[in-house]
């Protein structure tokens, strides 16, 4: 039952119920940690007038999956898809494998690995991932200390209708791969209202019973290319502006997973008095994805 709802039938002034809600919500962003893969990025300085992602290694822009909100894929059909290579600086924080693409396509992805780990033996290695190609055998050939694997629905057929790849038991596998190792594992999950807002807390019971220790639940950029597919899915664009909107979808995730929202909005959003909060409209449509960091090469 909504806040609305609830006030409707005791008869209470809808302002008092939303004043509760907004503390709440204050409460629950004030509580909350950036996630792990967050922890070192320019984003959750406030300071910095014009921060950029952790440094990346890219593979490929190529993927298995055919995902309704994609920004990779625009990136492509745009022609703007990073070239392989590594984008980032000396002395990194952290290193992601990949911004773009599925990581684990590529047959370079063990070589990858290892360079980075020998020329950048201070910065922590993350691996991003949708995970449908992650193997006991490849598992135990790589070294990173965080894996982030997407996941968006919680059954077969959603994922399927989402991904355009029947992959889930791979994807659900891969998870529990990592979910029973020592590496830090997270669900990476794209909240979508209208198409999975409802699949969040189960993705979340699902994570955590693998043993994954984190969900990172990411509001969704409406790129133009993916306009159409997204409305054909049944996506409710009005709901996807809405800060409370996903802050209510972590408290409900919350009851079976560590779940955190970006850091760079974390850090935004804790600014904010309750009543902004419970107002506050997210700007989510873009033509293309950019990468603002420097490409040195096709090798560090």
């Amino acid at each position: 039952m909504s806040w609305e709802e609830f006030a409707r039938r005791m008869g209470v002034e809808p302002q008092i119920v939303e004043n509760r809600e907004a503390k709440l919500l204050k409460e629950f962003i004030m509580d909350m940690k950036a996630p792990s893969h967050c922890a070192g990025c320019q984003g959750l300085d406030l300071g910095n007038p014009n921060p950029v992602h952790h440094p990346s290694y890219e593979l490929t822009p190529a993927c298995n999956h055919d995902c309704i909100f994609c920004y990779s894929n625009v990136a492509v059909k745009l022609g703007k898809a990073p070239k392989p290579g590594y984008y980032g600086w000396e002395n990194p924080k952290a290193i992601t494998v990949s911004q773009y693409g599925e990581p684990l396509i590529s047959p370079r992805i063990v070589e990858v690995n290892r360079m980075l780990r020998k020329r950048f033996p201070e910065a922590r290695l993350d691996l991003q991932t949708n995970g449908s190609l992650l193997t006991e055998a490849l598992w135990e050939k790589l070294d990173f200390d965080l894996v982030m694997i997407s996941l968006d629905a919680s059954t077969r057929e959603k994922h399927l209708r989402i991904t355009n790849a029947d992959t889930f038991d791979a994807v659900v596998n891969a998870l529990r791969i990592v979910g029973r190792d020592d590496v830090r594992s997270v669900v990476r999950t794209i909240f979508m209202p209208g198409i999975n807002d409802d699949e969040v807390p189960r993705i979340a019971e699902l994570a955590s019973s693998l043993g994954v220790d984190e969900m990172m639940l990411q509001p969704l950029t409406v790129h133009e290319l993916n306009v159409e597919r997204l409305r054909k899915a049944g996506l409710d664009f009005e709901r996807t502006q809405s800060v409370r909107e996903l802050i209510k979808t972590a408290m409900a995730a919350k009851e079976y997973i560590d779940v955190r929202i970006s850091g760079c909005q974390l850090v935004v959003y804790r600014t904010m008095d309750p009543l902004t909060l419970f107002s506050a409209r997210r700007v989510v449509r873009e033509v293309a994805p950019a990468v603002k960091r420097e490409r040195r090469g096709p090798t560090p």
